[in-house]
């Protein structure tokens, strides 16, 4: 059987990779395959930090393989399409979030539900279906199958946008999944990082009034006048969480940390929804007896298929939707990921690939 083509022809690449559990990253030299039938190859402008960044170059999850290039809020210009390719052309914006590869024949794959695929191929760290490793945005180019490319509409800005391809999508689809999206709604929010301020921002744009739940009393200003939430509860504080009781239709929960359920299932009303979608380390305590009570729901909810993230990237657009950022050069990403441990930024990291990652070769 002849080679194929991208295995004789790769694209010499550059990006920054940790090469260890120590999480620190440096410049690394590596290929790309060719551009292949079926696929997109775009030039790297911004990419965002998620905190599974964090988790991936230190392995905090178990599954880590070394050398690893983190990075799944990658937007960029097309510079090259396979001959196969319909949707996209050179010069078009365009972004891959945290897939690159599915079965396409499962019931999750066949209902546009790529992320629940038993065989989803996550965007960096992963084994590819020709059996490299997958590498993702902290670097200058980026290949992939034209199915898990995302169109990003000219009015959507690219350095704000990118995190949308993750933390966007993350906060989206459980939105509309659990019907949380009606206008009228009371919905909360846990956490107001770089998950809870695009959810803020979602929910409103779909007419939902939102309380943001915090530890952080000194959030309530940003939470309010910056980002448009209608209330404020300092979850640490027994009054204000007594007399919101039974007031919200569902919970948006991003945090990652350990933290107790008990009290949040306490504000939901009868039948209401408590939806996890952070990724705490440790499991967390989950006690039955107020599910029985009010007949309630804790649910969880994992990015988006690409059918839903194009349609969340184009709602954000609509609603002048985007995340609030600090953009920094890459040769700052290691002291960037020391400030995210603290949960030291304003809400999301996002790289300037195009003007500050330079070969070394």
């Amino acid at each position: 059987m002849a080679k194929s083509p991208e295995v004789e022809h790769p694209n010499k690449a550059f990006g920054w990779a940790a090469r260890d559990t120590s999480g620190l990253l440096s410049p690394f030299n590596f290929s790309r395959r060719a551009t292949g039938e079926k696929d997109v190859t775009f030039k790297v402008l911004y990419c965002g930090i998620c905190h599974s960044d964090l988790h991936m170059v230190k392995n905090e999850w178990g599954m880590s393989t070394y050398p690893i290039i983190p990075g799944h809020e990658i937007v960029g210009v097309v510079t090259e399409v396979g001959s196969g390719v319909q949707k996209f052309k050179v010069g078009d914006k365009v972004g891959v979030g945290c897939m690159v590869g599915a079965c396409h024949s499962c019931d999750n794959c066949t209902n546009h539900l790529e992320n629940y695929c038993p065989k989803m191929i996550l965007t960096y760290g992963a084994k590819y279906y020709d059996g490299t490793t997958t590498y993702g945005g902290y670097s200058d180019t980026m290949v992939s199958d034209e199915h898990f490319v995302i169109r990003i509409p000219d009015n959507l800005p690219l350095d704000a946008g990118a995190p949308l391809l993750c933390a966007g999508i993350t906060v989206y689809s459980p939105l509309r999944f659990y019907g949380l999206d009606k206008p009228g709604m009371h919905v909360g929010v846990v956490g107001l990082g770089g998950l809870g301020h695009v959810a803020v921002k979602f929910a409103k744009a779909m007419g939902v009034k939102v309380t943001v739940i915090s530890t952080s009393p000194n959030k309530k200003k940003e939470a309010l006048e910056h980002l448009g939430a209608d209330s404020f509860l300092v979850s640490k504080d027994q009054d204000q969480m007594q007399a919101a009781q039974g007031t919200l239709d569902g919970i948006i929960d991003t945090v990652s940390a350990q933290h107790p359920l008990m009290p949040l299932l306490g504000l939901l009303k009868t039948q209401g929804k408590l939806v996890m979608v952070g990724a705490p380390e440790k499991p967390l305590e989950l006690p039955v007896f107020p599910l029985l009570m009010g007949r309630k729901l804790v649910g969880g909810s994992g990015i988006g298929g690409m059918k839903e993230t194009q349609e969340m990237i184009d709602f954000a657009a609509k609603h002048n939707i985007t995340s609030d950022i600090e953009v920094i050069p890459i040769d700052y990403v290691n002291t960037a990921m020391e400030r995210l441990v603290k949960a030291d930024v304003r809400y999301r990291f996002v790289i300037d690939i195009g003007n500050t990652l330079k070969s070394s070769s």
